[in-house]
């Protein structure tokens, strides 16, 4: 399923052609994606302008001017593809970089946007997901924070609001394994399997310790919780950076691929040498909740 990171660099790439912009025409191509389509979905969109889109945890969220929020998830395996009215060639671009390619097949084309008046120019909007596991649904600005996906939503990693304090105080007392917590989206949102491998090393943290022992007060714990806000900010602002975790030749809408895999330290390493220089140990690959991590016995306790 796609990070933050890569969410985020979806955002970016779409905004230039949805703020601003307005939804000329919808087409749904089948009922339902992970879930049924509101009742006239695509009615309700045409005509309506995009003021602003931003992103929540991994869910991307436009907010249209007649007071309505669009929320839209890409599941396992959804993308959007931006071909640009006139561009030379027929242009286009699927704007993220995700650790697994995305398709471009017709078939799996079920959404599509045509948008006009926005600063990128007319353009054609495509959402593409061949395992259909993303969803599109509707609420109101106002009853956004109260909404089932919303109302239990944590703290965004990228902000002053993840601190060492404040992992502090949500972990204290957890006997849950380190990673678990961290994955855990009612207290930090967005963060996923690829970042919390990453993140823990950097801080030397085992993703097997019980969340709650980082989170006793003294001066040891302090510093690592401290260390850890740190690390999870750094990773996942050098991986936007770099236009998310492609493995692959998908494109931004710059036409820049993203690098950050290139970067990875333990995670998909497994059987590789830790890349610390005063570590001599192995990257290990282990099941937790029937995901795999990836890190170093050795330098991570």
């Amino acid at each position: 399923m796609p990070e933050l990171p890569e969410v985020e660099t979806v955002k970016r790439g779409l905004a230039p052609f949805l703020e601003g912009a307005t939804l000329a025409r919808v087409e749904c191509r089948r009922p339902d994606l992970r879930f049924p389509f509101p009742d006239n979905f695509a009615e309700r969109l045409a005509g309506r302008r995009v003021v602003a889109l931003g992103r929540r945890a991994k869910y991307l969220v436009a907010d249209l001017d007649d007071g309505a929020v669009l929320i839209m998830h890409l599941g396992m395996s959804g993308s959007f593809r931006i071909e640009e009215d006139g561009a030379a060639g027929g242009a286009e671009a699927t704007p993220g970089e995700f650790h697994y390619a995305r398709s471009k097949a017709a078939a799996h084309d079920h959404v599509v946007f045509e948008v006009a008046g926005g600063p990128g120019g007319p353009a054609r909007i495509t959402y593409n997901d061949p395992r259909r596991f993303g969803f599109m649904t509707l609420t109101t600005r106002d009853g956004f924070d109260a909404h089932p996906l919303m109302a239990h939503v944590g703290i965004e990693p990228l902000g002053n609001a993840l601190s060492g304090e404040a992992i502090a105080r949500m972990f204290a007392a957890k006997r849950a394994p380190l990673k678990a917590a961290l994955l855990d989206q009612s207290l930090i949102a967005g963060l996923g399997n690829i970042y919390v491998c990453e993140a823990l090393w950097r801080s030397r943290l085992s993703p097997t310790r019980e969340a709650g022992s980082i989170a006793t007060g003294d001066p040891i714990a302090t510093a690592r919780v401290e260390t850890l806000a740190g690390a999870i900010r750094d990773v996942l602002g050098e991986a936007i950076e770099a236009g998310g975790s492609s493995l692959r030749d998908y494109v931004k809408t710059d036409g820049e691929l993203g690098y950050f895999q290139h970067s990875f330290a333990v995670y998909d390493r497994e059987d590789q040498p830790c890349p610390r220089e005063d570590c001599d140990g192995i990257v290990t690959r282990i099941v937790q909740s029937n995901r795999s991590t990836f890190f170093c016995p050795v330098c991570q306790g």
